[in-house]
């Protein structure tokens, strides 16, 4: 094994054989920080992001927190019993694209799949940003290189996933379970103190005053505040996504994996906004001095500015990073079910060497750096674009699980659950739309549109090509005959000697073509009859044809190019096979010494050409160092 090959296998592990997909599964203890962690850490700025939009009105706005993220939470549970029914109906995956297309028809599944991989690229770039930016706000100092740091994160992301979803459950299992661990002691202990204080528990470390009120109540406010809090839903659709992950029972593991997800994601969002009421706890603005995530004035809060607390900051700047990791984990997954209908690029269905759909990361790791880019790496940037698409996949998931139900038949029960989500989903999705479109949402509904016209395009084509090619009749006999054949040759060597001796096993009517630049002598035609033809007449073989083409402007591939073409169409019936010699060097190097001319030839004719003409290689390996 060569030394390339030994840091190949050491950075993205070794290549994996089709029969080692099972050792691939995972259970639900790697199926969370590989599925959940996008939802769980949108804990940490789920609340954020509706505390922030609620600082204008001072302590009240506080208190308002409460009721906002308990129908929140409300809503992920009607979420959370319609994905499990998903589960159990599409053990295969049951996504948005492909309970919405089965169900619903081809553009409400084509709505479903556009709106979901523009949710998954958004997850990515969010994750990453929302991560970086906690890292700033704990070290200010490293503000100017936000985006390098950006990028430097989805360069690791990128790396660990190439590995296999296996690998990638093992490494995020600590920072997810820490993550998790930490704030869930935090809620206990917090809580703890305001029961014993009625309600009231004071502060270890004191908190910034809370803002003086700038604003009245409005109810357009308060659903603002709800659609900003939504983002905290954000990847709950993973799961269903990715069933075929994990090992059997499948559905089981699925479910248990969601559950333990949903539960977590519930207790973390109601005991963030319950604690915060309690303690005072307001957002600082995040462009202004002294910002300060509303996660660490808690964490300080209930836990004072020790040890604990710089443990969970840490946890939560590591999480957060790492969270565009579901997008990881979902979009090749995506991307494949969506090429199998022929309405993605079917590059999307080949399985890399650790039996990833390694095309789909890819395309999300470029596409995401794109995003990242063009926004700077700021979060707050990305957040209007962010949960539209996942609450349309949604509310398209949803309604089409109610004419699954439908259609099955004695499962009232089971229709009623999705009907609630669809609606509760779909009401969801025009409160997002209308809060967030002008600053911005507009672009994620124009992106969408952008990729359901392309998906159709893409599938357009295949069409085309399947009628175009596709043979209802047996083999035809007729079909078979002898080509004509046609050699370029500049000089008798080695090279061209094979070519023609190959040419002469395929066809008697064999043309070796020749361009001359001028009107000086050519030993290649003063010796064609010594070289070529005495050797072919005395060993009773067929005697090939010279064809000298004059190139005044010294041209040497157009005269040859269209040489083919006249013969094609000359030729009315017979397929014409151009045989392309060719000198294979053994280092990239030498190839600079040597002109490409074969290879232009051939992009030319493939360009040019037609169905009944057949350009084949004809290499000769050079044997020296």
């Amino acid at each position: 094994m060569g030394v390339t090959t030994q840091c190949v296998n050491l950075l993205f592990g070794r290549p994996l054989a089709t029969s080692e997909e099972r050792a691939e599964q995972i259970g639900p203890l790697a199926g969370i920080p590989i599925f959940g962690l996008d939802a769980l850490s949108s804990a940490a700025y789920g609340p954020e992001a509706a505390l922030t939009l609620l600082i204008p009105l001072g302590l009240l706005g506080v208190k308002y927190i409460v009721p906002v993220s308990t129908a929140i939470v409300i809503l992920l549970i009607i979420v959370y019993f319609s994905y499990r029914q998903t589960i159990e109906a599409y053990p295969r995956g049951g996504g948005s694209y492909t309970v919405a297309s089965q169900n619903l028809g081809e553009g409400a599944g084509l709505l479903g799949a556009a709106a979901l991989m523009i949710d998954y690229i958004l997850t990515a770039a969010v994750g990453i940003s929302a991560g970086v930016g906690a890292l700033i706000s704990a070290v200010p100092s490293l503000q100017p290189h936000t985006l390098m740091l950006c990028l430097i994160v989805l360069g690791i992301l990128t790396l660990v996933n190439m590995r296999g979803v296996h690998d990638t459950g093992v490494v995020f299992m600590i920072p997810t379970y820490l993550f998790t661990a930490t704030l869930l002691i935090v809620i206990a202990v917090g809580g703890w103190q305001v029961v014993h204080a009625a309600g009231h528990p004071l502060p270890v470390t004191p908190m910034p005053a809370i803002p003086p009120v700038t604003a009245m109540f409005s109810w357009w406010l308060i659903l603002k505040v709800f659609s900003s809090g939504c983002t905290a839903m954000a990847g709950v659709e993973a799961v269903s996504n990715g069933v075929m992950a994990f090992r059997d029972p499948t559905r089981k593991n699925a479910k248990i994996t969601l559950t333990i997800i949903i539960a977590l994601l519930a207790i973390l969002l109601l005991g963030i906004a319950l604690l915060c009421r309690a303690y005072g706890i307001a957002a600082t603005n995040p462009g202004g001095a002294g910002y300060e995530s509303v996660l660490s004035m808690l964490t300080r809060a209930v836990m004072g500015h020790g040890w604990f607390y710089f443990l969970t900051i840490a946890s939560v700047l590591l999480v957060l990073a790492l969270s565009a990791n579901t997008a990881f984990a979902d979009f090749p997954r995506l991307t494949r079910a969506i090429a199998l209908d022929n309405y993605m690029p079917r590059v999307f269905l080949i399985r890399g060497r650790r039996l990833l759909y390694s095309w789909g990361i890819y395309v999300l790791v470029v596409l995401t750096a794109l995003l990242l880019v063009v926004f700077g790496g700021v979060t707050d940037r990305l957040i209007p674009l962010y949960a539209i698409g996942a609450f349309m996949a949604f509310t398209l998931s949803q309604a089409g699980m109610v004419m699954h139900w439908k259609r099955q038949g004695n499962a009232r029960g089971r229709m009623l659950v999705n009907g609630v989500g669809a609606v509760a989903t779909g009401i969801t999705t025009v409160v997002v739309l209308l809060a967030k479109f002008a600053e911005g949402a507009w672009v994620t509904v124009l992106l969408i549109a952008v990729m359901i016209v392309f998906m159709r395009a893409v599938n357009r084509h295949y069409v085309r090509v399947n009628r175009e090619i596709d043979l209802d009749r047996p083999f035809s006999p007729a079909e078979v005959s002898e080509p004509i054949i046609i050699v370029p040759v500049d000089r008798w060597s080695r090279v061209s000697e094979k070519a023609l001796s190959f040419a002469l096993s395929m066809s008697c009517d064999i043309r070796c073509v020749h361009v001359r630049l001028s009107d000086d002598p050519d030993p290649f035609c003063d010796e064609w009859d010594k070289d070529i033809v005495a050797p072919l007449k005395a060993a009773g073989k067929c005697i090939p044809k010279l064809i000298v083409l004059k190139s005044p402007y010294r041209y040497i591939l157009y005269p040859i190019v269209d040489y083919v073409l006249e013969v094609e169409r000359e030729s009315e019936t017979c397929k014409v096979c151009v045989l392309i010699p060719e000198l294979v060097v053994r280092h990239w190097w030498d190839g600079m010494l040597h002109n490409r001319r074969s290879d232009l030839l051939k992009v030319m004719l493939l360009m040019r050409g037609n169905r009944r003409i057949v350009v084949i290689n004809i290499p000769w390996y050079l044997q020296h160092d």
